[in-house]
């Protein structure tokens, strides 16, 4: 696994609950010592000690690092709490580092029992009742999303290259200027005539499609605007390669998902036609930073 520092989360995560150095240690079961080493970047923060965080204070650990190994370990921990005999966090460790295949397994068999336990629960209390049949215990769409990122470790390929090939084709300006360049390619490329929605209280982008006409707050920032009209100009020109992405079977029957996902595409989308990766790396190694 890879070496995760994450000192600074770890003293804004001591000062959010109020803990001093020697009381998180003591929690942790850690020698303040080491602990300031961790704080400090001195010592990289391992799965266990995530774990003993995630045991002492309920905190999400993928805050602190969005490994693959952590995560299904802990998946892991929580499925296995209940086993016959207690597994030993070595064994997990190697199950998700050998065999992640295996451990997702089984994490999906976890998720089904839940399920099945939920449906009969459900039954049990309608049992005699007349009401319509309530829908199957399912992940939000949200839930899916999200999951659907990780696997990817949020990196889509052909996004990042469709944001960048029509990055090369803007102006040098910055994020907020930009914004004049991608309204007169919205109208010119696609028809669509933005407008500055005064009412503060409305969303920070609609689109019309009837009209051809994207509405926006005229309360965001030049930078936020560049971020909403780039959005929306990649649910136009990138929408066959979004939708390539989103063809996937998480999605098939869930619409709901689809459109989350369609949506946080485009905005990675974005991101990347707003700071393009390989602009920024050539900036970066020319300044040598």
């Amino acid at each position: 696994m890879r070496k995760t520092f994450m000192g600074v989360k770890l003293r804004a995560l001591r000062a959010e609950r109020g803990l001093s150095q020697t009381a998180l240690a003591q929690a942790l079961g850690l020698s303040p010592s080491y602990l300031n080493q961790l704080e400090q970047n001195q010592r990289p923060l391992t799965v266990p000690v995530l774990l003993r965080l995630h045991r002492a204070l309920g905190v999400d650990i993928q805050q602190f690092s969005e490994d693959e190994e952590a995560r299904l370990i802990a998946g892991l921990r929580e499925a296995l709490a209940d086993a016959p005999e207690p597994i030993a966090l070595p064994e997990l460790q190697e199950v998700a580092a050998q065999m992640p295949a295996l451990g997702r397994a089984v994490l999906a068999l976890h998720r089904r029992a839940l399920q099945a336990e939920e449906r009969l629960e459900t039954l049990a209390l309608r049992l005699g009742d007349d009401r319509s049949e309530a829908m199957a215990t399912r992940a939000m769409p949200f839930e899916v999303v999200r999951d659907f990122f990780f696997a990817q470790q949020n990196h889509f390929d052909a996004v990042d290259r469709a944001a960048e090939a029509l990055a090369a084709q803007a102006p040098r300006v910055q994020g907020g200027q930009l914004s004049t360049w991608l309204m007169e390619r919205l109208q010119h490329r696609h028809g669509v005539h933005v407008l500055l929605a005064e009412d503060g209280a409305g969303a920070k982008r609609r689109f019309e499609p009837g009209p051809r006409r994207l509405q926006l707050s005229a309360t965001l920032a030049p930078a936020q605007q560049a971020f909403q009209l780039a959005t929306q100009l990649a649910l136009l020109e990138a929408a066959d390669t979004i939708d390539a992405l989103v063809d996937a079977p998480q999605f098939a029957n869930d619409a709901a998902a689809r459109k989350l996902a369609r949506i946080g595409l485009a905005n990675y989308f974005a991101g990347a036609l707003l700071l393009p990766y390989g602009t920024f790396l050539q900036a970066a190694e020319a300044l040598r930073y």
